[in-house]
């Protein structure tokens, strides 16, 4: 638990900082309640600031985010706008999240958020 709080409180200089793999590190975090209390809200407050730089990951799992309703109102316009910016940039989680709305099923809850459940 403390290499938990340790990497939390290193994640966050760097996500405060603006480094947008480090805010998608931050929401992770948040998300799985590594060394803080888990928090889908504030998981969202960070995977919007790494998304708002155009990550792609982030972006991606700000729209499962959408797409479930965790920390933010369900809204599945929301979440396929997120995954279609974030699969021309070539991600592959969004790519099937697309292809899962073609297909009218859901999107797979094992291959979103790296396996966050």
């Amino acid at each position: 638990m403390q290499d938990d709080s340790e990497a939390e409180r290193w994640c966050r200089k760097a996500a405060e900082d603006g480094d947008a793999l480090a805010q998608d590190a931050l929401a992770i975090i948040y998300r799985r309640g590594e060394g803080v209390i888990p928090d889908d809200v504030e998981a969202v407050r960070w995977y919007r600031k790494s998304a708002e730089q155009g990550y792609p990951q982030a972006q991606y799992d700000l729209g499962y985010m959408y797409y479930y309703g965790y920390g933010v109102p369900e809204d599945r316009g929301k979440a396929k706008y997120l995954f279609l910016d974030a699969a021309r940039k070539g991600n592959e989680d969004a790519k099937r999240a697309l292809e899962c709305l073609r297909r009218g099923t859901s999107v797979d809850p094992g291959a979103g958020l790296r396996g966050l459940r």
